[in-house]
């Protein structure tokens, strides 16, 4: 079988599914919504582990595989071809969405089993699929967009998939709103694209800029494309939407979190490394955003007490190592990231999810405590998924996030800093890792039979994709291991056709020994934090969480309130909008000057018709009155 002529199956599959469930899910058994939604994804993962085989089968140097359907767009001078690209970049990506994607699917069967929408969850979620798979497969810019903008409306659709919940409809359009802010920039950048290359296409686009040079049109370029990463990728200052997202059904999160919508901004970079490497300015930026996005977020997580809520501002703590991987071009290590990341991070929310499941819907941490007895399977998987997020040494998460740290410290200039920055963000985010573990699982039941009747463990159904997901997240990371430890590091040779090597990287001039002494500076970190962690809330007391440490409650506040940014956004930019709209243009313009003229010409013409309506009043009289009237009228117009 050649599966290069079936790579277009691979999105379609998941859009059948959508349009079967959105078309006739209603009338079909709910057993069979479940199995066309997931099914199509699964085989949409077969034939994406089918063409990742033929592509790394046919050895180095092969070069991408190109199918080109027909012309898109044929306008002026810009056309736009209808064809899929796919290399190592999109095609380890396409392995992780429909990889992931297919067991948060089989997750959702069993999690939204009672669920009267279900119909209408599985064809979002295969919507999903299908924009993501477009997205991470277009071979221009223009067709990645369309996916791009996919991805947007489909998390809209399931954010607020409870629409009737007003807090659902809300984190719904609030996540489409903040998006958009984003997209206007990825736009912007494609008509600048144009304008430079004439074309976007990715690789007309990379030779081009090749051969134009490093200029202040590729800067903006660049500059331009990560305003749209930040956005997809709820970086710093358009995070506000992500914590928001979990008002959605978790298996949204976990989807959303995990493998497709927020890592599209570090794939779109990446993707664009030819420009980027050719834009200091803008990888200095990308580099900023993602290191202060990481310690921002880190912080915030420490004292959320949501269990879903310390994980989304966890999300958005790891994306920002991604960016700042991308920033000191260390691009291997990013994608590297972005995948052990996808793995450990869906396995922590769908962990969450049997949690809120087994507990009849508790999220408040402040009410868990000792589910390790009731829900063994469920803590096992949390703990490796946890341990992986703190980087302890052995799992997925300590090997990509010390490539990331040591491309930081190896790079010039600015690179020590950055350093600091993620060696502070990984001791916090070993803290909140174990934190959430001791505050769930740990400890004495502070929940109540008034809280819920009673504790259980996961169906099978919900436990399979967890201990599937445990046990990749504890050994993706051996696909990376570094020379210094003995290892090959094939990820960072496998994509680097695609990513090249490491730019703007130095190598040691001790040898390995100043790499050991990064690494173990992480491990420090983490340790401490770890440390830090079981010292604070693993106690016999048991005492509740908003009770440690007093002497820090007002940055336990602040934190708390999320640094009050979206209060600022509210106060700046949301209540001054509202005003002048209610003010300005609804009572101003519409009400005022729209209506005035609208009515006042209805008024008018009432007046008008009224008077004329006099002339008809029935009276013999009258009628006598406007001949005379009439008739001397003409008498003086004729004379006159």
């Amino acid at each position: 079988m050649d599966f290069f002529d079936l790579i277009w199956l691979i999105p379609l599959l998941p859009l059948a599914g959508a349009l079967a469930n959105g078309v006739i899910g209603r009338r079909l058994p709910r057993v069979l919504v479940a199995v066309l939604g997931s099914g199509t994804v699964g085989a949409s993962f077969l034939l994406s582990l089918g063409a990742f085989g033929q592509m790394t089968s046919r050895g180095e140097g092969a070069g991408p595989v190109v199918a080109d359907y027909f012309t898109w767009i044929a306008a002026g001078g810009l056309e736009a071809r209808a064809g899929f690209r796919l290399d190592e970049l999109s095609g380890l990506m396409i392995l992780i969405v429909t990889g992931v994607g297919f067991l948060i699917h089989v997750y959702s069967a069993a999690y939204m089993e009672s669920e009267p929408g279900l119909y209408r969850y599985f064809a979002y979620l295969n919507l999903f699929m299908f924009s993501m798979l477009t997205l991470v497969l277009a071979d221009n810019y223009l067709l990645m967009f369309v996916g791009w903008e996919g991805v947007g409306l489909s998390s809209y659709l399931l954010i607020g998939f409870w629409f009737s919940k007003r807090a659902a409809a809300d984190a719904g359009k609030k996540a489409f709103i903040v998006n958009r802010v984003g997209d206007f920039g990825f736009i912007l950048a494609i008509l600048l694209m144009f304008r430079t290359f004439q074309s976007v296409d990715f690789q007309t686009v990379s030779s081009g800029a090749a051969g134009i040079g490093a200029g202040g049109a590729i800067t903006a370029i660049c500059l331009l494309l990560l305003v749209g990463a930040i956005g997809k990728s709820a970086q710093i200052p358009l995070h506000v939407w992500l914590p928001d997202a979990m008002e959605g059904p978790t298996p949204v999160s976990a989807l959303i979190h995990a493998a497709t919508m927020v890592t599209a901004g570090v794939y779109m970079i990446t993707r664009s490394a030819a420009l980027f490497t050719l834009a200091p300015p803008a990888m200095t930026a990308v580099a900023a955003v993602g290191a202060l996005t990481a310690l921002f977020a880190a912080t915030i997580a420490l004292v959320q007490t949501d269990i879903k809520r310390v994980l989304a501002y966890s999300t958005i703590s790891q994306l920002g190592y991604m960016f700042m991987a991308c920033g000191v071009g260390a691009w291997a290590a990013a994608i590297f990231h972005l995948t052990t990341h996808a793995f450990f991070k869906a396995l922590l929310f769908l962990g969450a999810g049997s949690v809120i499941h087994g507990t009849g819907g508790i999220q408040d941490l402040r009410k868990m405590g000792g589910l390790r007895h009731r829900m063994p399977w469920t803590f096992r998987t949390f703990l490796v998924g946890s341990l992986a997020l703190a980087g302890v040494p052995g799992l997925a998460g300590f090997f990509s996030k010390d490539a990331i740290l040591w491309g930081a410290w190896s790079h010039e200039g600015y690179g020590p800093v950055l350093w600091g920055m993620g060696i502070l963000t990984a001791g916090l985010t070993s803290f909140y890792a174990l934190r959430v573990v001791i505050l769930a699982f740990l400890g004495t039941p502070r929940y109540t039979d008034s809280d819920v009747a009673h504790v259980h463990e996961a169906p099978p159904g919900m436990l399979l994709p967890l201990v599937l997901l445990a046990a990749l997240s504890a050994a993706a990371g051996y696909a990376g291991v570094p020379a210094v430890l003995g290892g090959a590091n094939h990820i960072e040779h496998f994509l680097e056709p695609v990513a090249g090597s490491p730019t703007g990287v130095v190598e040691a001039d001790a040898g390995h020994a100043a790499e050991w002494l990064v690494m173990s500076a992480s491990v420090a970190a983490g340790l401490l934090g770890l440390g830090l962690a079981w010292l604070f809330y693993a106690r016999g007391d048991n005492r509740p969480p908003e009770s440690m440490a007093p002497a820090f409650s007002g940055a336990r506040r602040l934190l708390a309130a999320r640094y009050y940014v979206d209060e600022i956004y509210d106060a700046l930019i949301v209540k001054p909008v509202v005003r002048v709209s209610r003010s300005v243009l609804w009572k101003g313009i519409d009400g005022g000057l729209i209506e005035g003229i609208v009515n006042g010409t209805g008024k008018a013409l009432e007046n008008l018709a009224g008077g004329l309506r006099r002339m008809q009043a029935g009276y013999v009289r009258t009628y006598a009155a406007w001949i005379l009237g009439g008739g001397v009228l003409v008498v003086f117009w004729v004379l006159g």
